[in-house]
Parts: C-alpha cells; sequence; structure tokens
C-alpha cells in the first residue's frame, strides 16, 4: 500500500511540474468589448516599418499560425466586412537571466583504525547542500503580441503577449508555435465568457 501510494505521489508531482513549465501568456481587454460575438477577421495592413527584422516567410508562418488557431475557435477569415483586424508585433531583445544553481559538498571517505577489532574501519561522509550559486546568462528573448482591432471603431478590444527564450537570432516555427498557443489559449477563455 506505502508503495502504490508513494507511485501516485510521484506522479501527481510530475504532473504539476509539466503543467508549470509552459509559455505564460497576459492580456488587456476593453471591458465593454464584447469578444464571444466575434466571428470573421481579417489581417491589419503592416507598414513596412513595423516589418523591420522579420522575413516575408517568418511573417507568413507566424499568421499560419495565429489563423488556424483562430479558424478552431470557429473564427472564419473574410476580406470584407470583418468584425475585427488581426494584427501582431514581434520583439526580439538581449535579457539577462540569473539562474540559481544547487552547490554540494564532495563526497569523501575517511579512513579510521579500530582498537576493538584491530582494523582500518571506512566512514563515508555523503555530499552536503551547501547553498546556491547564481549564474548569470545573456539569452534572446522574444515576445509575440497578438491585437484584435474593432473594424468599425478601429480601436484595439483585446490584446495578448508572451514572452519565450529564443535559442537563435531568428524566430522559427518552433519558437512561435507554444506562443501562439498560450495566447490563443486567453482569447479563448475570453470568447467562452469564462
Amino acid at each position: 500500500m506505502k508503495k502504490k501510494l508513494t507511485w501516485i505521489t510521484g506522479l501527481f508531482s510530475l504532473i504539476i511540474v509539466l503543467t508549470s513549465c509552459g509559455t505564460i501568456a497576459k492580456v488587456q481587454k476593453d471591458e465593454t468589448a464584447d469578444i464571444g460575438s466575434i466571428k470573421t477577421y481579417a489581417w491589419a495592413e503592416k507598414n513596412q516599418e513595423q516589418q523591420k527584422g522579420i522575413s516575408d516567410l517568418t511573417d507568413r508562418n507566424i499568421k499560419h499560425s495565429i489563423g488556424e488557431k483562430l479558424q478552431e475557435m470557429g473564427m472564419r477569415e473574410v476580406k470584407n466586412n470583418p468584425d475585427v483586424l488581426v494584427t501582431y508585433d514581434v520583439l526580439l531583445q538581449k535579457e539577462q537571466r540569473v539562474d540559481q544553481n544547487a552547490v554540494y559538498s564532495q563526497p569523501f571517505t575517511n579512513w579510521v583504525y579500530s582498537p576493538f577489532n584491530r582494523r582500518w574501519v571506512p566512514i563515508f561522509y555523503p555530499s552536503q547542500f551547501m547553498g546556491y550559486q547564481p549564474t548569470n546568462r545573456t539569452v534572446n528573448e522574444g515576445t509575440l503580441t497578438i491585437s484584435l482591432i474593432d473594424a468599425s471603431t478601429d480601436k484595439t478590444i483585446w490584446q495578448g503577449w508572451a514572452s519565450d527564450e529564443v535559442n537563435s537570432k531568428k524566430i522559427t516555427d518552433k519558437d512561435v508555435q507554444p506562443v501562439v498557443n498560450a495566447i490563443i489559449k486567453k482569447l479563448e477563455k475570453e470568447k467562452a465568457g469564462k
């Protein structure tokens, strides 16, 4: 019984750790806007200055990822008279991160002579926790912001953003997908009225 309880506790702990490790999205919205009534969208036109640093391929991949998730929510892309205009913005910057690494002493064995049994006896000293050592590192952090603009009033009614570590100086599909998923999940909750 004790073994089964330990296994269940370990599994529960693993689930908590895995669900807590993910991209966290933040949201800002217009309280007067009815997000639940949005049925159609179109992409807002971007000027060349906004596109700076983003290749055409990356732009298409980001739009495809966002569009796919919006369509899964039941929204439809249209050319004329959309409910909202969708736009995104990407910010790449270097950030300083501080990692706290646990420090342990070296385990060692000491040999002591025992006069009772007239031999050398090993005494093992296991490693001891000594604290944390901070390590500074520079990382590339990418922030993706998705905005919904009311097509009739031209005002932003919903905005979601999330940041994640980027492995290179360019954004890849692998970097974009978890961030888009986290942001659209927040929009889904808003649309459902939760």
